[in-house]
């Protein structure tokens, strides 16, 4: 693509063409939106008005992206297979339709040297408009002593998302006069949020937070199953449904499940 007919309608319309079919949700948003919220150690080094582009991953991915991938790609040993899915239909996008951008690409499992994300998924997803980020001090008179975590909810999907990676096209800039967009309160009763938090919070494993709201769509079973094992055994689900030789090597299976938005599933 021409770098003269590159601008933030073109990149979503370009990156909606190659993903949405791949069961993703393709948002944009300034840095400068992003930036004003956090703290300057936390900012993307960008100038305020780089156009950023926010993914996330709907229940489809399963099995529009994930599942071809496994069959396709296989297991390649060194991280876990989501995120290689992920990682091939980002870099396969950008490359193919932005040569020669400069695309900073992050994923939400990627840490910085200080150990720090490589972005705040969960914040991102707020200022984009994509999701509601409630946390803590949205609730008044909290009935809590202890920290309690905070938690995205997407208006359509509820909790049965991910946010995936921020991309920051560095040459690209937004409309000064662009509107940030209000994410839809879709949770906007003190009790409801309560719950919302406690379920995050206490009752995580049985998932019932993604029902906070009507989904539009949920995990399939064999989604279900896949993301309720736990990640060192995943390996062998994945080779019982035929898609993994017996003799791959899964001895560098990392285990690690990220605490983004939503426990990486």
């Amino acid at each position: 693509m021409a770098a003269s007919i590159v601008n933030m309608d073109t990149v979503k319309n370009v990156l909606e063409e190659s993903l949405v079919k791949l069961g993703f949700e393709v948002y944009t948003l300034k840095v400068g939106w992003y930036n004003s919220v956090l703290p300057a150690k936390l900012h993307l080094p960008y100038s305020d008005d780089s156009l950023a582009v926010l993914l996330l991953s709907t229940p489809a991915m399963f099995e529009q992206a994930f599942l071809p991938f496994m069959e396709e790609k296989g297991f390649q040993g060194l991280s876990d297979p989501i995120d290689q899915c992920v990682k091939h239909c980002v870099t396969s996008a950008v490359s193919q339709n932005f040569p020669g951008q400069k695309v900073d690409v992050r994923y939400d499992y990627e840490l910085l040297p200080s150990r720090k994300p490589k972005f705040l998924a969960q914040t991102a997803a707020h200022v984009s408009g994509a999701a509601f980020y409630y946390q803590q001090s949205d609730i008044s008179d909290q009935p809590w002593a202890n920290k309690m975590f905070g938690v995205c909810v997407h208006p359509k999907l509820g909790g049965w998302f991910a946010i995936r990676s921020l991309l920051v096209f560095q040459d690209v800039k937004m409309d000064p006069e662009q509107i940030q967009p209000d994410p839809p309160d879709c949770v906007p009763s003190r009790e409801a949020r309560i719950q919302l938090l406690e379920d995050f919070n206490l009752r995580w494993q049985d998932w019932s937070y993604r029902n906070i709201v009507t989904p539009s769509q949920t995990y399939s079973q064999k989604q279900c199953d896949y993301f309720s094992t736990p990640p060192a055994q995943r390996h062998a689900l994945l080779r019982s449904w035929g898609l993994l030789a017996e003799l791959d090597d899964v001895s560098s299976y990392s285990p690690g499940e990220h605490a983004q938005v939503n426990g990486h599933g």
